[in-house]
């Protein structure tokens, strides 16, 4: 009964300030891969003012159908509005899977959205599949303080839900080729009101690259013995422009905040670069940071298994090599200097 009932895979695109965020097209991917397994179609929901625009790139990205809902009162992220316009929507189309992004936006609004709607969220997976027996959606999340990996089912109430953590799946290359239907959602005023007020956003300091945004990511671990020491990795980044990234043991010994933590009980990247300093590579923070394009690893131990996923590999001691390379890029920048001098 259920089955014939709900259909397809919907996923929640995200926007910031009128501009739709990368990791919508994340999301769709990660939608595609599921749709494709259930032979339904994809939609991306986006709720904002003056979306609409986005749309065709939405399609391209992977979406079959496209619902925008337009209204001056989505213009900025406000719970309420957003998770009773989203209910509101889900209970017209009936997906079967409905996914959304393990950030701000979608941690809010998905556990409202499931109450509201009576189902179970999985929240903050890492990984997603469909059981091919009853065609369920397998949700797989870190559980025990990122020491184990759940998987989790929702086998009676419709939709199943779940968060996706940012950077865990690669978006797919826009196909121009590729065609869709848009469909613009609109709904009484009502609908909009709210007693929420949007005072201010307040921006993490601590450091000049966001760790998810960046294309490159220097990472240092419990290796480096102090704080003190930490302070090559925060010197290297800066030569490189790049995002400090840590290890839980790092930040656990207060060295940096949570916000630099790579590994399933902190953020997820996949920069271009990646590099690690003095970190053995357990496997949760290998989980975080495995789909890095490259990856460079510098460590005295040649058996630590951060070297099973490294594309390059510095066996030697840290406090004799990063200093080099420091030095190095230091020289070459002083160089370039020069000549624009």
């Amino acid at each position: 009964m259920i089955a014939l009932t709900y259909k397809g895979v919907m996923v929640l695109g995200e926007q910031r300030d009128g501009v739709l965020h990368p990791v919508t097209f994340e999301l769709l991917a990660r939608g595609r891969e599921l749709s494709d397994k259930l032979g339904e179609a994809l939609s991306c929901v986006v709720l904002g003012c003056g979306m609409e625009r986005f749309a065709e790139e939405i399609i391209q990205r992977g979406a079959d159908i496209v619902y925008i809902v337009d209204n001056p009162m989505l213009r900025r992220f406000l719970p309420r509005p957003y998770s009773t316009v989203l209910a509101r929507l889900m209970k017209e189309v009936k997906p079967e899977i409905v996914l959304a992004a393990a950030t701000t936006q979608g941690r809010t609004i998905l556990p409202v959205v499931a109450a509201k709607l009576n189902t179970g969220l999985t929240a903050d997976c890492t990984g997603l599949d469909i059981d091919p027996v009853d065609r369920t959606l397998l949700q797989t999340r870190p559980a025990i303080g990122g020491n184990v990996m759940a998987t989790i089912k929702t086998p009676v109430a419709r939709p199943q839900m779940a968060t996706v953590r940012p950077k865990s799946q690669k978006p797919l290359p826009p196909d121009k080729t590729r065609c869709g239907q848009v469909v613009l959602k609109t709904y009484e005023s009502g609908i909009f009101e709210t007693c929420e007020e949007l005072v201010d956003v307040v921006k993490d300091r601590t450091q000049d690259v966001n760790v998810q945004d960046a294309d490159i990511v220097v990472s240092g671990g419990k290796g480096l013995k102090s704080r003190d020491n930490f302070r090559m990795v925060e010197e290297l980044a800066e030569l490189l422009g790049a995002a400090v990234g840590a290890t839980r043991d790092v930040v656990d010994l207060g060295w940096v905040s949570y916000p630099h933590q790579i590994g399933l009980s902190g953020r997820t990247v996949s920069p271009k670069l990646y590099v690690a300093i003095g970190i053995s590579g357990s496997v949760q923070h290998l989980a975080g940071m495995q789909t890095s394009e490259t990856v460079v690893a510098i460590n005295k131990d040649r058996d630590a298994q951060i070297f099973k996923v490294a594309d390059f590999g510095i066996i030697g001691d840290l406090f004799e090599v990063v200093p080099e390379l420091i030095s190095k890029l230091k020289e070459r920048s002083n160089t370039k200097a020069g000549r624009e001098g």
